[in-house]
């Protein structure tokens, strides 16, 4: 899927659901052999693994290098964005929210057999550790497009937009800075001088400038990802997604993400506070 404290699993938080308006009882929830078969169909497992790969930003927002730390950051990262621990929090969640029909809807989907060549290679792009060479590849392909004529820059666009890619990022990766300096300066890690509707109001401030960051890079993301479809399947892969139910999956699935990285997040603030720059010998 395109596309973020241990706590007990009962008391998973659902601060980012909640703020998208999207924690309802479903009609009927979904078993848990069910998700679990969700997530492999729909790849849904992978995109939650990556959230790993997000976390050498995470020092940055508090003007601390990673590798500061040294290998300590790498354990650090290991222990805290570990891929069971997300999975079951997934699972915890989205047997809460997701409905039984939601579930059958995207997995027949995704497991049709253009759903599984997209689900073989969202894998693969999600686990790219080199951002710059999915964005310099992607941003080449475009670029290559727009000099032939082609259409393909606006199918790319209709498939963002149908999984609402921008406005959930800029909403979600906001309140993910938010818990995570807050966190943070509630650890003592660092010092902040401002409340939390301030820090929110500075962080607004900025919205312009991320909103073209994110929706350049979802353009060069998919140009990089979908690069080996034709414009038929792509434009097929938008239509599926912009039928209401598949909406409500990803606007849930995108919710899920956002609240699991603004949680772990919260916990390496909280790790942060033991942990001492080092020196590698």
């Amino acid at each position: 899927m395109q596309k973020l404290l241990r706590l007990p699993h009962v008391g998973v938080v659902f601060s980012l659901i909640l703020m998208m308006g999207l924690l309802t009882a479903p009609a009927r929830a979904a078993d848990r052999d069910q998700l679990e078969a969700f997530l492999e169909v729909t790849g849904f497992d992978v995109a939650l693994e990556s959230i790993r790969l997000s976390a050498d930003s995470a020092p940055a927002m508090l003007g601390i290098e990673a590798d500061d730390f040294g290998s300590e950051w790498q354990r650090l990262v290991r222990e805290v964005f570990a891929t069971d621990l997300m999975h079951e929090m997934a699972v915890d969640i989205l047997a809460e929210t997701l409905s039984d029909d939601l579930l059958t809807h995207a997995a027949e989907f995704y497991a049709g057999d253009l759903g599984q060549r997209l689900v073989e290679v969202e894998n693969k792009s999600h686990m790219v550790e080199e951002d710059d060479v999915k964005s310099e590849t992607g941003a080449e392909i475009i670029a290559g497009l727009v000099r032939i004529g082609s259409k393909r820059p606006q199918i790319l666009q209709r498939l963002n937009a149908a999984s609402n890619t921008e406005d959930t990022s800029v909403r979600s990766i906001q309140e993910v800075q938010v818990r995570f300096m807050m966190a943070a300066a509630a650890a003592g890690v660092i010092e902040l001088r401002m409340e939390e509707p301030d820090l929110r109001e500075a962080i607004r401030q900025q919205e312009g400038d991320m909103r073209i960051s994110i929706a350049r890079g979802a353009l060069e993301g998919a140009a990089y990802t979908y690069q080996a479809f034709s414009d038929e399947e792509v434009t097929a892969y938008a239509e599926a997604l912009e039928h209401p139910k598949m909406r409500e999956v990803y606007a849930l699935m995108n919710a899920v993400q956002f609240e699991i990285m603004a949680n772990r997040y919260e916990a390496v603030a909280l790790r942060l506070a033991g942990m001492q720059p080092s020196q590698e010998l």
